[in-house]
């Protein structure tokens, strides 16, 4: 995943660059509003990719003394960075602008250019968006977009995607004002539409700035697994009760694991250590995303923090 999640990213930011440029081409010369949201849109998605690779980059940095757990979380760090630029950058400027062009209207000449110049952007980003699916669905399996998202450990897996999506409905905002403002010989059009893309920018900063906080505070594996090691832990001889299963994603592909068991009173210390051996191998053999594994012995009628 972490090859074909590059290839995707790789693809948005080549065509990004190459967007970018021809949009600000396009909005110099016709000195539409909507153009020149479009390119700030471009240029803000193209930084994007580049925080993105900086963070798979970071993140597979070893573990050191000031960083025992290792760097897992960088890309959590750098994905919401992500979220905050498009919100700060990308909608804030496309709404400015749009608004400065509704107060004080000016008709976009040559608009043949716009029309070209979008035309292609929606070849490239197409070309991009479908490449940045085709991952998301290898992830998403048997489950909606809403749930295979708030599952999904890896954010590079949908920030691209929902970066795509609204370039793509970006574009069809800004052919839409700039057809009318034609049509219509009403150039506020353009800038609505301007306010129109930093909407959509904005709706989608926002709702990746959550996604991603959560996954930089810290979630549990998926339930599966942390049922699944309960139902090993239990199902040895040598341990009478699990309490509890802690777990911790570090990172998309790097889990921690804290197991709270109540070992038989019977058995000699060298048993103990033998079980825990035997499950720490079974656990990680078994779940290879589960990097560390911690287990403490502790008696069944202690209070435990509960589940996670």
């Amino acid at each position: 995943m972490a090859h074909g999640t590059k290839v995707v990213i790789y693809a948005a930011l080549i065509g990004n660059g190459l967007i970018a440029v021809t949009k600000f081409f396009a909005a110099a010369i016709t000195g539409s509003a909507a153009m020149m949201a479009e390119g700030i849109h471009s240029v803000v998605d193209t930084g994007n990719q580049f925080l993105l690779l900086h963070g798979m980059r970071r993140a597979k940095l070893p573990a050191d003394e000031q960083h025992p757990l290792g760097h897992g979380k960088e890309i959590y760090f750098w994905s919401f960075v992500v979220a905050i630029l498009i919100f700060a950058l990308g909608s804030g400027i496309s709404i400015y602008e749009g608004v400065h062009r509704v107060m004080h209207p000016s008709p976009v000449t040559s608009p043949l250019i716009n029309y070209v110049v979008l035309g292609a952007a929606m070849i490239f980003e197409g070309v991009a968006w479908w490449l940045a699916y085709r991952a998301f669905r290898r992830m998403q399996g048997g489950r909606s977009i809403t749930a295979a998202v708030a599952a999904s450990k890896d954010p590079t897996t949908f920030v691209v995607l929902f970066e795509d999506t609204a370039a793509m409905l970006g574009l069809l905002v800004a052919a839409i004002g700039l057809t009318l403002s034609q049509v219509l010989d009403e150039p506020v059009f353009d800038g609505i539409a301007s306010i129109g893309i930093g909407l959509i920018l904005a709706g989608t900063a926002v709702w990746l700035s959550i996604r991603t906080k959560s996954l930089l505070i810290g979630e549990g594996a998926d339930p599966a697994l942390v049922e699944d090691v309960r139902n090993r832990a239990a199902g040895m001889k040598a341990i009478i009760a699990v309490n509890e299963v802690i777990t911790l994603h570090m990172g998309p592909n790097d889990i921690l694991l804290n197991l709270s068991v109540d070992f038989d009173d019977s058995i000699s210390a060298g048993d103990v250590e033998t079980a825990i051996e035997e499950l720490t191998h079974d656990i990680l053999t078994t779940h290879p995303d589960v990097k560390r594994v911690f287990i403490e012995a502790e008696r069944a009628d202690v209070e435990t923090m509960g589940e996670s």
